[in-house]
């Protein structure tokens, strides 16, 4: 049951994946074509019916258990927006009697009765939130927005009603202090203890008016979160630039074509949008050679959120950080960032604080460097200005290009997207035994034509694993960025269940049968997003809620998979140029590999500055707090340098404030970091390298398939023998490593 108290909250205001994401997730544009909906009239009522009568499986899609092939699959192909405000309010209530259900059975608390049987529990619900998120994040509409509004509060309080239920809590208490518990296998013992845990810190011991209050301000927190969401989404959608042909110096052939394409899809025919995303926003700050039109778009992209307006969101974060301050102080908490980390990897915010603070003077003086280098090439040009953040990677692009040979449209060339995904399903099999085969019969449906779904396999076995779902377009109400999500994960606890997962990214698509073609970057985070996938194909676990993970956990698998992107199989195999069908050539590998650590004051320091400022922010008193001044006095005291912003300002920092998933945990993508760079080192240790089999099986069996079946820590230690080292991590960052986090200094985890 936990796993769809989870998921509940999350469908609140979806959380994001990559540190790079935008509003909930990373960056990219919702951008092109509109909004796919199966079935002509999606927001309207069918024939004949009103919304009153959608409320059974017969006449209600949403409601109806998975039928077809490989275990039961989604029935997208039925999707109409008009079944889901009832699908919803059906399947709460049917929910909210399973609990109550199991909070009044006579006979006494067991593990099977109680704790199993809220794992049972919630399955219509959860095929309903399915459809809820991909309209949530892949086909979002005004029409959909004003259902989201509506219902994130009854969500909060239907949950509230469950991790409220004192009946229900005495008997995970009852469980929890039992005999029976020392007698359960060490991932039942888990679940157990997750689940006392979770109940424990959602609440479930307040009572009276403090039990009252804890359920209004998550209510509360609900509405703004959704607000805040919509907001960011609104300043992206309303503000775009349009252009004239003579205003496209120094932008690439692909950016002028997609931008083409854009302005022509919004009645602009003739003209070139440059919309307000990180996707459309970076390429044409790192190209553009009109200073003034860059400075233009910056400004315009750092500003969602912060305008002034109805979309204004400063005034939403001052009331965020005072309801969650109020909340974790009525459990007994300092505050919130002690409550939010006392489950993770980190424990402790000191603890986070002293990874980011031992990093952040090395990004600091590393970013002095790269303006000194930039500046050279402005002076040398006759410019009579200092760098600003508009300027940053313009210049930056023009300094890779001097110092490394190093043209990053050069590059995209050999980074076709049809032969990534190839070389994600090759690494997949070397490393996790898996082989892809898509299913173009139709019988497994999708929401929207750009999708395609694969069937995953053991490769030797042939014995299916599950299905990988692949969206990868950019278009209108697709929400930006990249990410992974599951539909169903892996369970044996009531007969096997296998795994659903999906992928989503924001490329721009070209022409009817051109290639798509990605930057460098943009292939890291397919990788990346790819990695996701792969925790949920090769979980092992029995019960649906250890599919779920720690937050400073849980990034490090995908992050890990990104260092297979320039490994010798997929450079030879797979990284073909696009015209010539040639791999990429020794001299332009030793470039980009002399280049790992370019730019990484940039990176890091950008990074740094929005992880550390959410820390502050959940960690100070806000009453009466104007988070634009906060946001400026903190980065001020950091000694952030002028010549660069945090990656999310705070008025579109959708991570921390649209959703909990990665509020005071920000920091997590670094502490995940740490667990890659010193994982990595054992890969490159070993006889066979990246590919060699015996790491590759342990860390499949110890770091993928429990998920969080076993603790985190525990997982680690059992994969490297050892805690992880922060010198990896410094050393591939390019930063000198400090003598007391060298070999034998202290262990970050």
């Amino acid at each position: 049951m936990r796993h769809l108290l989870i998921t509940t909250a999350s469908l609140l205001a979806l959380a994001a994946c990559a540190p790079e994401a935008e509003g909930p997730t990373e960056d990219a544009d919702a951008a092109q074509s509109e909004i796919a909906t199966n079935g002509e009239g999606a927001g309207a009522m069918a024939d004949g019916q009103s919304e009153g009568e959608y409320t059974t499986a017969e006449t209600n899609p949403l409601l109806a258990g998975w039928d077809g092939p490989y275990g039961g699959v989604p029935a997208f192909d039925q999707m109409e927006l008009v079944y889901l405000k009832p699908a919803l309010e059906v399947a709460m209530a049917r929910n909210l009697e399973e609990i109550e259900a199991i909070a009044s059975n006579p006979e006494p608390a067991t593990f099977e009765n109680t704790i199993v049987a809220m794992e049972r529990a919630g399955d219509t619900l959860g095929r309903v939130f399915t459809y809820y998120g991909i309209w949530s994040s892949n086909l979002s509409s005004p029409e959909f927005r004003e259902i989201q509004q509506e219902m994130a509060p009854r969500l909060s309080a239907y949950f509230s009603q469950i991790t409220q239920n004192k009946d229900l809590f005495e008997r995970i208490e009852a469980v929890y202090n039992s005999d029976e518990v020392s007698e359960l296998r060490p991932d039942q013992q888990r679940l157990v203890q997750l689940t006392y845990d979770n109940f424990a810190r959602d609440g479930a011991t307040l009572e009276g008016e403090a039990a009252e209050r804890y359920a209004a301000i998550d209510q509360r927190l609900a509405e703004l979160y959704t607000q805040f969401s919509n907001n960011v989404l609104a300043d992206e959608e309303n503000y775009v630039l349009y252009l004239s042909e003579d205003q496209l110096s120094g932008l690439p052939d692909s950016f002028i074509a997609s931008a083409a394409s854009l302005a022509a899809e919004r009645d602009h025919e003739g003209e070139y949008a440059v919309l307000n995303t990180r996707s459309s926003m970076d390429p044409f700050l790192t190209y553009s050679d009109e200073r003034e039109l860059r400075q233009q778009v910056w400004e315009t992209y750092y500003s969602r959120g912060d305008n002034d307006d109805e979309f204004d969101n400063n005034a939403l974060i001052a009331e965020i950080l005072q309801l969650r301050d109020e909340r974790v102080e009525l459990l007994g908490y300092d505050n919130y960032a002690q409550w939010r980390l006392e489950n993770r990897m980190a424990g402790t915010p000191e603890r986070a604080m002293e990874l980011m603070e031992a990093v952040w003077p090395a990004a600091v003086g590393r970013v002095e460097e790269e303006v000194a280098m930039m500046q050279e090439i402005v002076d040398a040009e006759g410019g009579d200005f200092e760098i600003a953040p508009w300027d940053y990677r313009y210049y930056m692009e023009k300094v890779r290009q001097d110092r490394y040979d190093l043209d990053s449209e050069e590059v995209k060339q050999y980074f076709q997207l049809d032969n990534l995904r190839e070389a994600m399903f090759h690494v997949s099999g070397e490393l996790f035994g898996f082989a892809f085969e898509e299913i173009t019969d139709g019988s497994v449906p999708v929401f929207h034509e750009d999708v395609r779904v694969w069937d995953v396999t053991d490769r030797e076995s042939g014995e299916h694993i599950g299905l990988w779902y692949l969206d990868p377009f950019a278009r209108q109400g697709k929400r930006s960025g990249a990410w992974a999500t599951s539909y169903r994960g892996h369970t044996t606890f009531d007969g096997e269940e296998t795994p659903l997962t999906s992928n989503n990214s924001n490329f721009i698509q070209g022409s009817p049968g051109e290639p798509v073609l990605i930057s460098f970057d943009d292939a890291e985070t397919f990788f990346h997003e790819m990695g996701h996938a792969l925790h949920s194909l090769s979980s092992n676990v029995a019960y649906p809620t250890l599919n779920g993970g720690v937050r400073d956990y849980t990034e490090f698998q995908s992050q890990l998979l990104e260092r297979w992107l320039l490994t010798d199989d997929v450079i030879d195999g797979y990284l073909r140029h696009v015209e010539t069908g040639e791999p990429m050539p020794d001299e332009l590998v030793e470039k980009l590999n002399a280049a790992s650590t370019f730019n990484q004051g940039f990176a890091t320091t950008e990074y740094l500055a929005s992880a550390l400022v959410d820390m502050y922010y959940h960690t100070t008193d806000p009453e009466g707090i104007d988070p634009d001044a906060f946001e400026r006095e903190t980065l001020e005291e950091l000694g952030m340098p002028d010549e660069l912003v945090m990656r999310h300002r705070s008025p579109h920092f959708g991570h921390i404030f649209s959703g909990e998933g990665y509020s005071a945990g920000y920091y997590g993508y670094m502490w995940a970091d740490v667990l890659t760079s010193d994982a990595a080192e054992a890969f490159d240790e070993a006889p066979g390298g990246f590919y060699d089999p015996e790491v590759a099986e342990r860390m499949v069996s110890t770091l993928f398939a429990p998920r969080n079946s076993v603790d985190p820590a525990e997982a680690y230690r059992e994969f490297r023998g050892r805690d992880a080292d922060i010198a990896p991590l410094m050393r591939d960052r390019g930063f000198p490593v400090p003598e007391d986090l060298q070999e034998g200094g202290e262990n970050q985890e």
